[in-house]
């Protein structure tokens, strides 16, 4: 990886684990492991109740706080949701947007993904952009197809300024939580179909 032009992210997402308390022996437990980690930024996306206790356990370490979803709107009737400007004002820093649990149990779609991407974006907050095929697709060899639209489709209207803050995360669906385990080079050539649909849309220099 050409760090002058990609910043190395180690990014942990708990689902739907740990209590606030267990956040925070969690925290101290892992601190002091990652300290001094050079040229790596380290991300833990948290459930929304260990926000805080993970903000206030992260101060004087080099470890940012992220979510693991966020709302489209900034407030209304969305029982259960949170909203961007909700996650800054807990000091969040990142948010998983599109993570394949998400499309899959939740009802997600490359549309709201994009909806989620923009809203987060235009708040201040980094987006951790996961997408990628499932095991049907990996079969038909239609992968290259998949991602590439998923790329354009969850990135549709951000400018190529507030691409800097995005990172997309390349997760080979097959592969989670089946016991089966992407090779090095498949997850290359995913990461390779995302960096040729972004050049498409935005140039040789983002997609680098």
């Amino acid at each position: 990886m050409n760090k002058a032009k990609r910043a190395a992210v180690i990014a942990g997402n708990w689902k739907m684990n740990m209590t606030p308390s267990q956040t925070t022996a969690f925290m101290n437990e892992l601190a002091p492991k990652v300290a001094g980690l050079d040229g790596c930024k380290v991300v833990l996306c948290v459930p929304y109740v260990d926000i805080a206790t993970a903000v206030e356990a992260a101060k004087g370490t080099n470890i940012k706080i992220g979510a693991e979803n966020v709302h489209f709107a900034e407030k209304g009737a969305y029982t259960g949701e949170i909203s961007a400007s909700m996650l800054l004002e807990y000091g969040v820093e990142y948010v998983i947007i599109g993570h394949s649990e998400r499309r899959q149990y939740f009802g997600e779609t490359d549309e709201t993904v994009n909806l989620r991407t923009k809203a987060a974006l235009e708040a201040g907050l980094k987006v951790i952009l996961c997408l990628g095929e499932v095991k049907e697709q990996r079969l038909a060899g239609i992968t290259n197809e998949v991602v590439s639209m998923q790329t354009k489709l969850d990135l549709a209207g951000v400018d190529t300024e507030a691409l800097k803050n995005v990172i997309v995360a390349y997760e080979p669906v097959w592969a989670i939580g089946t016991g089966v385990t992407a090779t090095a080079e498949q997850a290359d050539e995913g990461n390779g179909f995302v960096r040729a649909a972004v050049a498409e849309a935005y140039g040789a220099e983002a997609a680098e």
